[in-house]
């Protein structure tokens, strides 16, 4: 995937919008949209954690999945690097909240994996679905 360059001098924060068929093969897709948004954007950013990179992915993943099996049809999701970490926004066309559950063999653990593994995480409902927003500190 070819993201645009961040130069020095441009004062806008680095960000890549991917819009989505929502067909199953998207998940790997934004998957390797967020690493090479990492791999191009984070080079100017301060050491990360070790998990830093991989715990980025699980999130993009986990969101995008329950987007492919939760709402009908496309969705967007947006990266943008923020001053003390990264962002992850994912639109979708289902108005239902994401909520936990008992873990069982169709799943359940996602959600709280992103409880986990983010600094802060929230859901917007839209007039045509939701937008789940959720950072990342370094």
């Amino acid at each position: 995937m070819e993201l645009p360059p961040a130069t020095p001098h441009d004062a806008r924060p680095a960000t890549a919008r991917m819009d989505f068929d929502g067909a199953p093969g998207c998940i790997a897709a934004a998957r390797r949209a967020a690493s090479a948004f990492l791999r191009h954007h984070a080079a100017h950013a301060p050491e990360a954690r070790r998990t830093f990179h991989d715990d980025v992915v699980l999130v993009v993943s986990e969101l995008v999945t329950n987007a492919v099996r939760h709402a009908p049809g496309s969705f967007v999701m947006e990266l943008g690097l923020l001053p003390d970490g990264v962002g992850i926004t994912v639109r979708d066309t289902s108005p239902g909240l994401p909520h936990f559950r008992t873990p069982d063999l169709t799943g359940g653990r996602g959600w709280p994996l992103v409880q986990t593994l983010t600094r802060r995480v929230c859901v917007v409902p839209l007039p045509d679905g939701k937008a789940i927003q959720a950072e990342l500190a370094w």
